[in-house]
This record gives structure tokens, sequence and C-alpha cells, in this order.
């Protein structure tokens, strides 16, 4: 048991746990598959491999700012992140093996899902979402059955997240295929509620054709706004800029010493816009080399191993689409949540922490997303959207983890707070006892959703044989 037990902890450190290494064995497998020539699948998994390690490089540059900048931003705002008796290292201390198993027993569940429902069609890749949602999970376990075995929460929280992989990039499905109509690939990020409330919400204020963010007609003397490389540097630059003004001047000393002890504040400043804006350019070029070799390689997959399937991928991979969306997007979320955290500072209610990473990513995402629907005003809807989830789920998730993380209520994206709340929700029904109706329940569904699209699949190609025989008649 015991050798089982550590083969599926590698297999999550190692395998699941490394976006990188997942896709190159994903890759090389396919390519496999379809019997390329050697040479040619040797490279083909090389260069998806390290597309993805250039994306994460460019994650790296503008994260590392970002965190700087949040540190700043507290400051010229004048607020102080809530304390928490327990941390999130202390319970990935007690719960690391249990969430690396969780991981490992859901990706197989998951496998084994797509393979038996043709209509599940979307294997679930993003590596670190899937050690974030097990982790929230699990948090979300212990919090109602806090006595529970460690049998009983890899089990419980395994078949609660292989229903989540598998039914996620489903529901993102239609809107997903107005930003990609030819369905090459799946999108699989935690911001998928924050983005699918956007597409209903914007669709009555506006239309992509004619307010799309990468059509929009601008004076001659702003045209340079137009290179989503310049106005990324100069928006972010100036947004730093203004926070330094404003905060401490020890507080951004010390920021700015972390990159140069010789370095003047306000052109650390200027240089994290620059840097922020030279890490998407990297990001950009990493998601487009990846992908690149990883959807034709998939086909392996799709013809011999799990027919019909496609791989579900990462935000970033549809950042290309509509860059100037995802810009504005993040930047609307960002004065939404300053907003939110300065009327809640002023009303007592609770201290926000700004979660720079999660209002780009979030914030971004819905703003594209609320492009192919409206256009530029579906990309503010987007943002602001967002802006408002993620201030108010910090706000009334922070307690709810007190007793294990409530980091994770500061770290985390919309679907966090629903799947941690939906959880808690049933606790009051069925029982900290009874936990294992909630595996249960989620795979019912699952299934049961599965069977009706693939009833619905099967209807709408049997209408549409006779069509295509009579026009080849």
């Amino acid at each position: 048991m015991d050798i089982v037990k550590d083969l599926l902890t590698f297999l999550a450190d190692n395998v699941f746990g490394q976006v990188p290494i997942l896709i190159g064995l994903i890759t090389l497998a396919g390519l496999m598959l379809q019997r390329k020539r050697f040479e040619d699948t040797l490279a083909g998994a090389l260069r998806a491999t390290i597309g993805v390690v250039i994306l994460f490089i460019g994650v790296e540059v503008f994260v590392g700012g970002l965190t700087s900048f949040q540190t700043v931003l507290a400051s010229a705002v004048g607020t102080t992140p809530p304390k928490a008796d327990r941390t999130l290292a202390d319970f990935l201390a007690s719960q690391g093996g249990t969430i690396a198993l969780v991981i490992t027993v859901a990706f197989l569940a998951h496998v084994l899902i797509v393979r038996i429902f043709p209509a599940a069609r979307y294997l679930y890749l993003t590596g670190h979402l899937m050690f974030w949602i097990s982790t929230v999970t699990v948090a979300s376990l212990v919090t109602i059955a806090p006595d529970a075995d460690q049998p009983t929460l890899v089990l419980c929280g395994a078949g609660f997240v292989a229903a989540y992989w598998t039914l996620q990039p489903l529901w993102m499905r239609p809107l997903m295929r107005r930003v990609l109509p030819d369905d090459r690939f799946g999108f699989a990020h935690t911001s998928s509620l924050a983005c699918l409330v956007t597409g209903y919400v914007a669709r009555p204020f506006g239309d992509r054709d004619k307010h799309d963010t990468e059509k929009l007609k601008l004076p001659r003397q702003l045209s340079f706004f137009k290179d989503i490389n310049v106005s990324t540097a100069l928006v972010i630059s100036v947004i730093v800029l203004v926070a330094v003004a404003f905060a401490d001047d020890r507080v951004v000393a010390e920021q700015a010493a972390q990159m140069d002890e010789k370095l003047s504040p306000w052109v650390w400043g200027l240089l994290v816009g620059l840097r922020f804006a030279g890490g998407i350019a990297i990001l950009l070029y990493g998601v487009r080399m990846f992908l690149a070799e990883i959807v034709p390689a998939f086909k392996g997959f799709g013809d011999r191993v799990i027919p019909g399937t496609r791989p579900a991928l990462d935000a970033p991979a549809v950042f290309p689409v509509a860059p100037t969306a995802v810009m504005v997007g993040f930047v609307a979320s960002m004065v939404v949540f300053l907003a939110c955290l300065g009327v809640f500072a002023g009303a007592g209610w609770f201290t926000l922490a700004p979660p720079m990473i999660m209002l780009f990513f979030v914030g971004g995402a819905a703003g594209l997303f609320g492009n192919v629907v409206a256009g530029w005003r579906g990309a503010v809807i987007g943002g602001v959207l967002t802006g408002l989830s993620l201030a108010v789920g910090q706000a009334v998730t922070w307690s709810l983890f007190d007793r294990t993380a409530p980091e994770l209520a500061t770290l985390a994206d919309p679907d966090w707070y629903v799947i941690a709340w939906l959880i808690k929700a049933l606790d009051p029904i069925i029982g900290g006892a009874a936990i294992w109706a909630i595996p249960i329940a989620a795979l019912a569904v699952t299934v049961a959703t599965l069977l009706i699209l693939g009833r619905r699949e099967r209807a709408a190609a049997s209408q549409d044989a006779p069509e295509a025989a009579a026009g080849r008649a």
C-alpha cells in the first residue's frame, strides 16, 4: 500500500505538478501515436516543453513586479492585510500528502470519464490549477469534517475534483467557440465562472463587430496604443508611479532596493511597468510556441487513445486572440477592487489585500470573453465583475478557512469561492460524517450532464446526415 501511495505522490509532485513536463510528455505521446519520424517527435516535444518554460518565465518576470507593487499599493491606501492564526504553509505541511494523492487519483478518474463519455470532450491540463483546486477542496472538506481520515479525504476530494475538471471546460465551451470557432482546445482556468457571468451580463451592452477592442479607431496621436506592448508599459507604469507618490517612502525604498540598492523609487516604478510589459510579451510568445505543438500532437490522443478529445488549457492560451481586451479587463478589475478596498476599510468591514496576480489573470480572461460578446464594453464589464467578485469573495471567505488556510481567500479565483461555499452549504444538509455524499452527488451530476449532452449530439448528427446526403446528391 505504501508503494502505491509513494508512486501516486511521485506522479503528483513530478508530473501533474510540473506543467512543462506534463505538456512535454503529452506532446511526445501524441506524436508517437501519430507515428511521426523520430526527429520530428523529439523536436516537437521539446518545443512544446520549452514553450511552457518560456510562458512561465514571462509570468515570473511580471509577477515579481506585481508582488512588489502590491506591497507599495497597500502602503499607498493605508491598509494592512488581516492576521491569521493558521497559515497556508502549516496546512500544506499537514495535508500536503493528501493533496498530492487527490491530484493523482482525480486525474486518473477524469481520464476515465473522458474515455467513457465522448461528450466530455476535453482533458484538463492546467497543472498548477490542478494543485490549487485540490488544495481548496481538501481545505473545504476539512472545514466540514475535521475528523475525517486521509483515505476519506483523498477519495471524496478526488471525486469532486474530477467532476469539476470534466465539467468546467464544457460550461465554457459556448463562449470558447466565439473565441476559437474551430474548437482547437478548451478553456481550463478557475476564472471560468466570472467569464461565464460576463458573457451573459454583457450581451445587451454592445456588439463585437462594432466595438471590438482590437479594432478600436484611435486618433493619430494616440495610435501607439494599438501596440499592446507600448500600451501595457504606459498604463502599468503610470499606475505604479501614482502608487509610489502616495506610499510610505520607506516601503517604496525597500521594494526598490530589492532590484538595486542605488535605484531611485521613481525609476523603480518605471522599471516595474516596463518589466510587466516585457513579461507579457514573453508569456504570449511562449503560448504561441507551445500551442503550435500541443494542439496538433493531441490529435494522436483524439484518434487512438481518447477519441474526439481536445486539450483544455490555461487562460494565457487565449490571450493572444485579444491582448487589448485582456489589458482593459485587468485595469477595470483593479480600479473596481481598489474602490471596494476603500469602501470596505471605511465601513470597518474587512481589510482587503490587493491580489494583483489574480486581478490580471481573472480580469484579463473576463475582459477577453466580454469582448467577444460586446466588444470593449464587455471587456470593461468583465473587469468590473472580476473586481467585485474578488473583493466580496475575499471578505466573506476569509473566516471560512480560519481553521485551515485563510490565505486561500486572498489567493483565490472566483471558482475557488464557489467551490468552498458550495461544500460549506452542503454541511447542514449532509453533516460532516456524510461527506461521501459530496463526490457521489458531483459525479452523478457529471454523468447525467454527459449523457444529456451525448444524446443531443447524436440527435443533431442524425438530423445533419440526411441534409448532407441531399447536398451531395
